[in-house]
């Protein structure tokens, strides 16, 4: 899973949001330990903790107090909500400004989009 370029604390963090989002991990329910990252993956147990201590301080995760880390009420939401900007900025408008420089309008890109997306169900 870990992938070279990339920091592993951030990848830690990155595969607890997908599974949040995904349903793996429910909302209330507790995560993995720092540890138990860190002999999963090999890693250093402080690597670990700095992917967890990152989701806490974006309140998706919180300590209960000689128990763990628990997922928030309200992470996957707002991790959506997140996620769907960082798309709409990083994807969506270089998207949308390619397409300007070749003269494709808007519309002209939602219909290839459309049009991609049944070739994908098809499959």
């Amino acid at each position: 899973m870990i992938e070279a370029g990339k920091p592993i604390f951030v990848q830690i963090a990155e595969q607890i949001e997908n599974d949040i989002i995904d349903g793996v991990i429910e909302e209330e329910t507790s995560v993995a330990s720092t540890n138990e990252f860190a002999a999963f993956h090999r890693i250093n147990p402080a690597t670990a903790g700095k992917g967890v201590n990152r989701l806490v301080e974006d309140g998706i995760l919180y300590k209960r107090r000689g128990i763990g880390m628990f997922v928030a009420t309200g992470a996957r939401q707002r991790l959506v909500v997140a996620r769907t900007e960082q798309f709409r900025a990083n994807f969506v408008g270089p998207l949308l400004s390619e397409a300007a420089k070749l003269g494709i309008t808007p519309e002209q890109v939602a219909g290839m989009i459309n049009i991609e997306s049944r070739k994908g169900s098809n499959s």
